[in-house]
This record gives structure tokens, C-alpha cells and sequence, in this order.
């Protein structure tokens, strides 16, 4: 079943790239007593990806905190180590504050937003989607109905939502 408006997302691990190597994080240690923006790529460095979804992030990160959140977060099923290198890539150092891998679709899974593009060459991915959540609780969800596009789940739309 697919998380919805109301839904409190489900505990889960992420290994985060640090410099000091991958350090693990729960879904308690990053949204507990806080609001955040999360948002959600198919795989990093794939072009809409890093082209047209990431980028407004980084750009409006400033607007998106002076609106009352606390942490901006990206999760894509991907290696710690290939997130690490593209948020030095995106320029997002400072700007979106956790890159969390989810290398195994498990939490794209249990939220009930995975997607299988094996017929693509990429194996199991999660969809495109942004939300807010308060205190571990989805209180807007955006989830992308085309691929390819970076427009309902993209920062400026989000920002309306703030």
C-alpha cells in the first residue's frame, strides 16, 4: 500500500556518506521533532535526476528553511558512496542535508513507492516524489505521474505547500 497524507513514515536505516565513510541513520534520528522535506530520485546522476530535480532543491534551499523546515533530505536507491560523490557533484554541501541511500529499495518499498525499471537496465528503483513530514508524519506528498519529469515533485511546487 502506497503512504498517504497522514501516514507516519516507517522506521528505517539509511546508510549516510560522511567523511568519515558511510554512518548509519534512522528515520527517528532525521525526522523526530522536526519538519522536513524529503524528496525522492529514480537513481542519482541519471538525467532528469540530477538535471531537473536536484537543482531546485539546491537553488531554493535557503527559501525552503526560511519557511520552517528544519532538514532538507534526498533518497535514491543507490550506494552510500555514489551519493557522497553526487552531492559534491550537485553542489548540495550545505544545502540539502542528508543524502540517504537506499541501496536495496527497502524503504521505497515500504513506503509503497518503489518502482521496477529492470526492463531499463536499472533494476528496482524508487518513484519520483517529494513531501513534507512533521514529527516522522507525511503531511504533503507529490508524487510524479510521468517519468521523465521533475514537476509535481520538483522544490517549486513543494514550496507552495509550506
Amino acid at each position: 500500500m502506497t503512504i498517504k497524507v497522514g501516514d507516519r513514515l516507517p522506521n528505517a536505516t539509511f546508510p549516510v556518506p560522511t567523511a568519515d565513510g558511510p554512518k548509519p541513520m534512522t528515520t527517528d534520528e532525521i525526522f523526530k521533532g522536526k519538519k522536513v522535506v524529503l524528496f525522492a530520485v529514480p537513481g542519482a546522476f541519471t538525467p532528469t535526476c540530477h538535471k531537473n530535480h536536484m537543482p531546485g532543491f539546491v537553488t531554493n534551499a535557503a527559501a525552503i528553511k526560511a519557511k520552517g523546515v528544519d532538514t532538507i533530505a534526498v533518497t535514491a536507491v543507490n550506494d552510500p558512496f555514489v551519493m557522497g560523490a553526487w552531492k559534491k557533484e550537485s553542489n548540495a554541501d550545505g544545502k540539502i542535508d542528508y543524502f540517504l541511500a537506499d541501496g536495496s529499495a527497502a524503504f521505497a518499498k515500504a513506503i509503497g513507492l518503489s518502482l521496477d525499471l529492470g526492463e531499463r537496465g536499472l533494476g528496482m528503483r524508487s518513484q519520483r516524489y517529494s513531501m513534507v513530514v512533521e514529527d516522522g508524519v507525511v503531511k504533503s506528498l507529490n508524487i510524479e505521474d510521468a517519468p521523465g519529469k521533475a514537476d509535481i515533485s520538483g522544490a517549486e511546487n513543494l514550496m507552495k505547500q509550506l
